[in-house]
């Protein structure tokens, strides 16, 4: 990966989470990363950039009307390009496929496909390292409150089949909502998976653990999963497991269960959830499909998708000593990301028709449109 630095105007203008833009300046396999702000007139401010089409932060007030910055991430183009020593998905726009393919393989129309194996054998978030959360996205329009973010790609791309255009836009609402919509389209019959992967830390200060904070899922059922992270095909139910969010509680109450296989496995929350909020094969987004609160800050976040799975992660793999945004190294468990989905390896289990899968179809043909919608909500509960 090439990466160049480049100067710029606004070298003193931070913004209100403390960023500077010109750490973002620079040009990565000849193409222009830079920072974006968008915000609302209530103060929210939301900062993106190009690189992975990546939220940075989200500045929203707390419940003493203290800007806080809520998600985790890095604080200068170079942490991020650099995929040897700080690799991460922070807050990036993921795809092709996001989650896990068993094998790395891929069955379209007959055809066997082999993709980039970056996990364990099975190809994770469309390849890792060499996938659209490192590729330098075209900013096709940009607002006071919105950016479009685009990105092509070709045929063979870490294996995928089919030529993909695909756009990613975030908007911050009047109501401090980040409003995410994900559309595609593609030349030949392909999968397609998008979500955000923002990193939540809602406390005001991510140098500590966030497993304080309280989750709830509205989902009776999950997809459990072996120790690669590769759902077994099963769809159990919630009821008297740590996986029932369904009554808010904290993280804590169960994270380290590890008498609990799913838990001991992934020495946290990392499974995806099926949503009560999908049915008839449609989504609703206009129900809470997860939430987030600290007793800390008093923040809340909502969730609202219409796909039919939602992948709660609880920080496992952090505690790595990186130092990330403002110098600070994050724990373990210091945030929680909500990844709306289709179920995890449905490229698999929707082909082979595995009961439960049949709600989560990836593929996309020709004239077809791949849509996607994802909000964050964020309020104050005093």
């Amino acid at each position: 990966m090439l990466l160049a630095a480049c100067g710029s105007g606004n070298s003193t203008q931070q913004t209100v989470s403390g960023l500077n833009p010109a750490d973002f300046d620079s040009t990565i396999n000849g193409k222009q990363t830079q920072l974006v702000t968008i915000k609302n007139s209530k103060g929210m401010e939301v900062c993106l950039t190009n690189y992975g089409g990546r939220v940075v932060s989200i500045s929203v007030p707390d419940k003493n009307g203290k800007m806080t910055d809520v998600v985790c991430s890095y604080d200068n183009i170079h942490q991020y390009a650099d995929t040897l020593n700080s690799p991460s998905d922070y807050g990036s726009s993921v795809g092709r496929y996001a989650n896990r393919i068993k094998n790395a393989k891929l069955t379209v129309a007959g055809k066997t496909y082999n993709l980039r194996a970056n996990d364990n054998g099975n190809c994770l978030h469309g390849g890792g390292n060499t996938g659209w959360m490192h590729k330098v996205y075209d900013i096709k329009e940009l607002t006071d409150s919105s950016v479009v973010f685009a990105i092509t790609s070709p045929d063979g791309d870490n294996g995928f089949p089919g030529t993909v255009s695909a756009t990613a836009k975030y908007t911050v609402k009047s109501d401090n909502t980040l409003d995410i919509v994900f559309e595609g389209s593609t030349d030949k019959e392909t999968v397609i998976n998008m979500t955000n992967h923002s990193y939540f830390n809602l406390n005001g200060d991510p140098s500590k653990p966030g497993d304080n904070m309280v989750a709830y899922i509205n989902a009776d059922k999950f997809t459990p999963a072996d120790s690669l992270y590769i759902p077994t095909g099963e769809i159990r139910s919630v009821e008297d497991t740590p996986m029932d969010f369904r009554k808010p509680h904290a993280l804590a109450d169960h994270i380290n269960d590890f008498s609990y296989d799913q838990i001991k496995n992934a020495t946290g929350y990392d499974h995806n959830w099926c949503l009560n909020t999908f049915k008839n094969g449609k989504g609703d987004d206009k129900t809470v499909a997860a939430s987030l609160y600290s007793p800390v800050t008093g923040i809340m976040l909502e969730v609202y998708t219409n796909e039919p799975g939602l992948q709660m992660y609880t920080g496992n793999f952090q505690g790595t000593g990186i130092a990330c945004k403002h110098g600070i190294k994050y724990p373990k468990h210091v945030s929680v990301c909500f990844e709306s989905q289709k179920y995890p390896d449905s490229p698999t289990k929707f082909t082979a028709k595995v009961p439960g899968w049949e709600v989560s179809n990836p593929y996309v043909k020709p004239g077809q449109k791949y849509y996607s919608h994802l909000a964050y909500k964020f309020s104050v509960k005093k």
